[in-house]
Parts: structure tokens; sequence; C-alpha cells
């Protein structure tokens, strides 16, 4: 089963990564199956890459059910 898991983008650097917050957590990831993605957007993220842009409901609505699950929220 793969998991992505909701995140925003904060920033967009010239090498098409993104800095993204993660439940408080700030990465960098690919967004090259991204093109058109600007920063506060929401994204998918899986396997440092972001996959999708998602809208703001849906993003905060998963973000939601993660919570519910603290030990999974842990590993993120």
């Amino acid at each position: 089963m793969c998991l992505a898991v909701p995140a925003t983008i904060i920033s967009i650097n010239a090498d098409r990564t993104a800095l993204v917050d993660i439940l408080g957590v700030q990465k960098t990831v690919a967004i090259d199956l991204v093109p058109s993605v600007q920063a506060d957007d929401y994204v998918l993220v899986h396997a440092g890459f972001a996959i999708e842009v998602i809208s703001e409901a849906d993003a905060l609505a998963t973000i939601e059910l993660f919570l519910e699950f603290p030990e999974l929220a842990e590993g993120i």
C-alpha cells in the first residue's frame, strides 16, 4: 500500500524542487510531476515527489484524519 501525505508548498527552487510543510515538518521534494504548482498550493507527496495538486479542503480533511491517529502522524 502506498501513502501520500498532503503538504503546503512554501517556496519553489530553480532546480524544480520545492520546500514543503508537512504537519509542521519542512522537507524538500521534487515537483517535476506537477509543473503548474505555485507557492501556497497544496500537493500530495509520495516518496519525495509532489504527485498531485489538491484543494485546500481535501488537504485539510486528510490532515484531520491523520491527526485522529497520532501514532501515524509521528512518522511523517
